[in-house]
């Protein structure tokens, strides 16, 4: 079968939305090839799966390297990088597929949370501002890019943090982004778990922290433990 787009869907320990999430994908699959790149989950991630998706693959911690193995996995000559808490829209492999068409060797979508209270709007509303004003995306906004580019690229830098800001920071080198209007749907659940204000200062500090030449192994272990 000859495939559109190749979706990499990098997991770990996601087995209680995950069924829900790839059942939501089925529709693109007569035209993607959907991988899932485990990054050693201790539940049922795997098993759920399998029913679901064309190829698991199990690749060591860390999100770029499992997105890299997923890359490397693909048969489509475009890929598009779905993190597993997160929903397309049902016509986004159309719109990538005529990105791309139109010479756009890379883009990602605006987002939108899963919470419909005020606050997340207006978080949604200035990720999505900002990211057109600076041409970088963010992993939540589901990172398209032609095998060409991302090999041209070299792939996702293998950092433990920020590896979807330096992939943005590359591939501008060769185009600016196509930033798409339609939104993808990603979880609130760790504002909502952590709270708003706490979660969005620690977000800004990462960010700037990254900018002036932190380490991203510093940054993630600052990012992962509870606030």
């Amino acid at each position: 079968m000859t495939f559109q787009i190749s979706i990499v869907i990098p997991v770990l320990n996601e087995a209680k939305h995950l069924a829900a999430k790839l059942q939501a994908l089925q529709p693109h699959r007569k035209s993607c090839q959907l991988l899932l790149i485990d990054g050693g989950s201790h539940d049922a991630s795997e098993a759920i799966a399998e029913p679901w998706v064309d190829k698991i693959r199990r690749s060591p911690p860390g999100r770029a390297r499992q997105m890299n193995l997923g890359a490397a996995e693909a048969d489509a000559d475009i890929l598009l990088f779905l993190h597993a808490d997160t929903q397309l829209p049902d016509n986004a492999v159309t719109l990538i597929i005529q990105a791309v068409a139109d010479g756009c060797p890379w883009g990602r979508f605006d987002v939108m949370f899963d919470n419909p209270k005020s606050i997340f709007k207006v978080i949604a509303m200035m990720m999505n501002l900002r990211s057109r004003l600076t041409g970088i995306a963010t992993g939540d906004q589901c990172l398209f890019v032609t095998r060409q580019a991302f090999q041209t690229v070299g792939g996702f830098p293998e950092i433990a943090l920020m590896e979807d800001i330096a992939m943005s920071a590359r591939l501008k080198k060769h185009g600016k982004p196509c930033c798409l209007n339609a939104k993808v749907i990603t979880s609130a659940r760790r504002w909502e778990q952590y709270g708003v204000f706490k979660t969005t200062l620690l977000m800004w500090r990462m960010r700037l922290a990254y900018f002036f030449g932190a380490d991203p192994d510093d940054l993630a272990k600052r990012y992962y433990r509870k606030p």
